[in-house]
């Protein structure tokens, strides 16, 4: 029997939060100036309201809990990226920015008709990118990927895409227009089932050796196997050997959208000295490159 429309909606799943206390690697010393480069802040409702389509409904993620979890393992700056339930407003996002200015870069989600004066506010405000998500419910699409480009290239910004790897094959030619710096979250979501030889893995490793970055997060999204994750190892591989110079390191913190064993922080720095044995190659992962892509100094 179908529903009736005064039927209550359930509310999207909650989700648990991250592992605490936060811990760095046991495999290796963090370098000095590291940065995570994917993390978000997130708060609640009636503050922050959440959006009502949605995928699922987060714990609150403070910004202090944000940079205690930096200090205890060991990274100097960190980049938050606009999560999807609470859509286009960044409001969390920029107060914690202008908080720690020196510290912390933002990624932000805005309409298509973002006017100048909310943009110049971003910038001002540590914002160096605009993320296009088609995986969570909350974010902005592709429909107006060229109009988003336009805006990035104007402000000097990058794009982030949260999206399958599997579209990449249709996609990437669009992307490739842009003529703005392309960055892909979590190597694209890609599921290890289907093998190095997959036609959206081939795509993404052209889309990065040809100049996008790529962030190595994510790997609980991606394996198979869980942890501690050996299955992604041969995947995060090529992807580093398409461009050591583009690869970056995020924590994805707090994890949202997670069921399965929840990791801690530090499980997934050292997962990456299995990525990228080579620590000079592994620091410029954590150190040089999110540098030059998120602009810190120091």
């Amino acid at each position: 029997m179908p529903l009736s429309e005064d039927a209550p909606v359930a509310p999207p799943p909650a989700c648990p939060g991250p592992a605490w206390p936060a811990r760095g690697p046991s495999r290796y010393r963090v370098p000095a100036g590291a940065v995570d480069t994917h993390a978000h802040v997130i708060g609640l409702p009636p503050a922050y309201p959440f959006v009502d389509q949605r995928s699922y409904t987060p714990p609150e993620a403070t910004p202090g809990a944000y940079l205690e979890m930096l200090d205890l393992t060991g990274m100097t700056y960190g980049v938050l990226v606009q999560v999807s339930v609470h859509g286009t407003d960044n409001r969390l996002l920029l107060k914690t920015l202008e908080s720690n200015p020196q510290r912390l870069r933002g990624i932000a989600v805005v309409a298509p008709d973002a006017d100048s004066a909310e943009l110049a506010r971003l910038k001002d405000s540590g914002v160096v990118g605009l993320r296009l998500n088609v995986l969570y419910a909350g974010g902005v699409g592709l429909d107006a990927l060229e109009s988003y480009g336009a805006m990035a290239r104007e402000l000097g910004w990058h794009l982030q895409f949260l999206v399958s790897a599997s579209d990449l094959p249709t996609l990437a030619p669009r992307m490739a227009r842009l003529q703005v710096p392309l960055v892909i979250d979590h190597w694209g979501h890609f599921p290890v089932s289907r093998g190095l030889a997959d036609p959206g893995f081939a795509a993404l490793e052209a889309l990065v050796r040809d100049g996008a970055w790529v962030k190595l997060s994510g790997a609980y999204r991606n394996t198979v196997s869980g942890p501690p994750y050996a299955d992604t190892v041969p995947f995060v591989r090529r992807l580093h050997a398409a461009a050591p110079d583009r690869c970056v390191w995020g924590s994805d913190w707090p994890n949202v959208s997670h069921w399965g064993p929840m990791m801690n922080v530090g499980d997934l720095l050292d997962l990456l000295a299995d990525w990228v044995p080579d620590p000079a190659a592994r620091d410029r992962v954590l150190v040089e490159n999110a540098h030059r892509l998120y602009g810190f100094t120091g």
